[in-house]
């Protein structure tokens, strides 16, 4: 009987054709470029026995980012566990958004981002803007360990911000009263606990705190407008991400709560994927 080959594999695999070669690649250790020009190399039974085990249990529901232990987001390769959100490209939107309200302040502008899972928001704002002093917030304690190892892997150890400050609490919370931030994120649980996509996809096997409030969707980003005045210097922002249809409240939040020049912005299939204003202090 012949040996199977990546070729015979991918034919045979019934996940879509993207998915079979990320996994099989992440089961031989080998990069896109080898599984194309070694295809018809034969393989062991051991690596084809890796490459099965991973096949059936994405065929099963489990996140390809969690089987590959890996997701990349901003141009960068993040860690990922079952104790962490998977990063999704909707949420660069409030990166890039975080990165522009940095433009034009001073040096080592100070930036908060509550409810970091992966430190996915938090290491891409250290990335993009390196002299940024940023912390990053989350009641999990393993989710802050993921997210330290991720700031550890991608940052420079000798950013001029210097090293990402993790802090384990609820909300602002886990702070220092005396600190206050130029910018604050927050891609907080949004989805409404009755909410079926929670029993769906990948949302089966990612940590139900990060994902639902297990309310209405919007009591955690009531209770991050709610404390922002506090946190923010004169002219500080706050942007959080939401959900499909809540922009609207929202933005009705921010607005009751004081805060200025509110205005929703859209991802690029032209949802409302976050929202945001100016404490005028």
């Amino acid at each position: 009987m012949a040996a199977d080959t990546v070729a015979t594999l991918l034919r045979a695999s019934p996940l879509p054709a993207l998915e079979a070669r990320i996994l099989l690649g992440h089961a031989l250790g080998w990069r896109r470029t080898e599984l194309i020009t070694r295809a018809d190399s034969p393989l062991d039974s051991a690596q084809v026995t890796a490459f099965r085990e991973l096949e059936s249990r994405r065929a099963a529901g489990e996140p390809v980012a969690q089987l590959i232990g890996s997701r990349e987001f901003f141009g960068l390769d993040f860690e990922v566990t079952r104790d962490v959100l998977i990063p999704r490209p909707e949420t660069e939107l409030l990166v890039e958004t975080a990165v522009q309200a940095l433009e034009g302040r001073a040096m080592k502008p100070r930036v908060l981002d509550l409810g970091t899972g992966t430190g996915a928001i938090a290491v891409s704002i250290a990335w993009s803007r390196p002299d940024a002093r940023v912390w990053a917030v989350d009641r999990s304690a393993e989710a802050l360990a993921v997210a330290a190892r991720n700031a550890v892997k991608l940052l420079e150890p000798k950013r001029p911000g210097g090293d990402v400050q993790f802090a384990q609490g609820d909300w602002y919370g886990a702070l220092d009263p005396a600190l206050a931030f130029d910018v604050i994120v927050s891609n907080p649980p949004y989805i409404a606990s009755g909410d079926p996509h929670l029993s769906q996809g990948d949302l089966r096997f990612e940590p139900r705190g990060a994902l639902t409030d297990e309310a209405d969707g919007l009591s955690a980003i009531r209770a991050i407008v709610a404390g922002a005045p506090s946190r923010l210097l004169a002219n500080g922002v706050l942007w959080m991400e939401h959900g499909y249809d809540q922009a609207e409240a929202v933005r009705a939040t921010l607005a009751a709560q004081g805060f200025v020049d509110v205005r929703s912005e859209g991802d690029l299939a032209g949802i409302e994927r976050i929202s945001g204003g100016r404490w005028p202090g």
